[in-house]
């Protein structure tokens, strides 16, 4: 149905509706972002080649069952990757940063794209990164 709206409101311009489609999905994963408590989550670590750089993030989600989903295991991941490469200050920093795999996107654009595929909250909890 989103999708025939989609269509619908952009006269069957595909590329219109698709532009549609994820601002109602951000729209959407804004929401969920706002009314709900993650009290789940995993922790993921990620140690570079050399040994001497690692971080650590807390990825809080709703339930134990996205918890265990392997995209959500992916963007803790991915997280803990970027905070090894970047360094960020803080989550605010973090968040703004463009991903080290896709600098098209922000970190805050995978959260809350992974928010609207997944559809539970997501959030960074907490996160540490070690240097020798």
């Amino acid at each position: 149905m989103d999708i025939k709206k989609a269509l619908d409101e952009a006269n069957d311009n595909e590329e219109q509706a698709l532009e549609y489609l994820k601002k109602r999905g951000a729209e959407i994963a804004a929401k969920k972002q706002a009314d709900r408590i993650a009290n789940e989550g995993v922790i993921d670590a990620y140690v570079h080649a050399n040994g001497k750089v690692a971080s650590l993030v807390v990825l809080a989600c709703e339930t134990d069952f996205v918890a265990k989903n392997g995209e959500f295991k992916t963007l803790a991941h991915d997280i803990a990757m970027q905070i090894t490469a970047m360094n960020p200050a803080n989550l605010e920093e973090l968040l703004d940063q463009p991903s080290i795999k896709d600098s098209s996107k922000k970190i805050f654009d995978l959260i809350t794209e992974t928010t609207a595929k997944i559809g539970e909250k997501i959030e960074i909890r907490e996160f540490v990164r070690l240097e020798v």
